[in-house]
C-alpha cells in the first residue's frame, strides 16, 4: 500500500509541473529518452544525469523542486544504467538491443548530445549540468572540455571511476564556471584531488556533518539530512 501511495504522490507531483517524456538522438544515433519538467517564465535549464545502474527516475522528486525554484529541467537516461523508482532506463535498453557498449565512459557522448539538444531546442540563457556518481564525474569533464558552453556544474559524488589516470582531473583544470561538489561524508577522498585541480575561484563544496548519502539521492526526502544538502544547493544556484 505504501508503494501505491508513493507512486500516486509522484504522479501528481510531476503532473503539476508539466513533466513529459521525450526522445532524441545521441552522438552515435542511439535513441535517448529523457523527462522534461517545465518551469514558468524561466530562461535557465538544468540537465540532470543519474548514477550507475539507475535511470532518470532518480530525479522524480528532485526535478519538481528545481522547477519550483525557477529552472526548467531535463532528467536524462544515459546508456550506462538500469532502473530506479520503477522507471526503466530506456536508453540503456536501446543500447543493449543495438549491441552498443554501456560502460561509464560510453555515456559521455550522451551528455554531449543532451547539452546540444537543450541548446538547439530551448535556447536557454543559462545551462547547468548536474551529475550523480559516475555521471557527476563526466559533467566535470564536459565542463572542462567545453569551458564556454555551460554556465554551472553540480557534481554529486564524483571520482576517477574510469580506469584512466587523471581522466577527470586533467579536464577539470580547465573549468571556468561555478562548480559545486558534494557527497557522503566519507567520500571526500574520492574527489578532493579533482576539486583541488579546479583553478576557478567560483568553486565550492559541501560535506554533511552526518553520514550523508552517495549521489543525488542525498536530496531525497526520506533521508533526514537531505534538507542540509538542499540548503547548500540553493545557495550555490544563487551564484550562477
Amino acid at each position: 500500500m505504501k508503494n501505491v501511495i508513493t507512486s500516486v504522490i509522484l504522479f501528481l507531483t510531476v503532473s503539476i509541473y508539466g513533466q513529459k517524456t521525450i526522445d532524441f538522438p545521441s552522438k552515435d544515433g542511439l535513441t535517448m529518452t529523457a523527462d522534461v519538467y517545465e518551469a514558468k517564465d524561466s530562461n535557465q535549464f538544468i540537465i540532470l544525469f543519474h548514477q550507475a545502474g539507475w535511470s532518470r527516475g532518480e530525479y522524480l522528486e528532485i526535478a519538481p523542486k528545481l522547477t519550483a525554484l525557477g529552472y526548467h529541467c531535463m532528467a536524462v537516461d544515459q546508456r550506462s544504467g538500469g532502473s530506479v523508482n520503477d522507471i526503466t532506463n530506456k536508453t540503456n535498453a536501446a543500447a543493449k538491443t543495438e549491441g552498443k557498449q554501456t560502460e561509464f565512459v560510453d555515456a559521455f557522448q550522451d551528455i554531449e548530445a543532451a547539452v546540444d539538444y537543450v541548446k538547439k531546442t530551448y535556447s536557454p540563457e543559462k545551462i547547468i549540468v548536474w551529475g550523480s556518481s559516475y555521471s557527476s564525474a563526466l559533467v566535470l569533464k564536459y565542463a572542462g572540455d567545453n569551458p564556454d558552453v555551460v554556465n554551472g556544474v553540480l557534481s554529486f559524488a564524483p571520482g576517477e571511476y574510469f580506469g584512466k589516470k587523471n581522466f577527470i582531473t586533467s579536464s577539470a583544470v580547465n573549468i571556468k564556471v561555478p562548480v559545486f561538489i558534494t557527497s557522503a561524508k566519507n567520500e571526500k577522498k574520492n574527489w578532493s584531488g579533482i576539486y583541488d585541480a579546479i583553478t576557478s575561484d567560483k568553486k565550492q563544496f559541501f560535506l554533511p556533518e552526518t553520514k550523508g548519502n552517495h549521489g543525488s539521492r542525498a536530496l531525497w526526502d526520506k533521508f533526514p539530512d537531505s534538507k542540509n544538502y538542499w540548503e547548500a544547493v540553493k545557495e550555490f544556484l544563487k551564484t550562477i
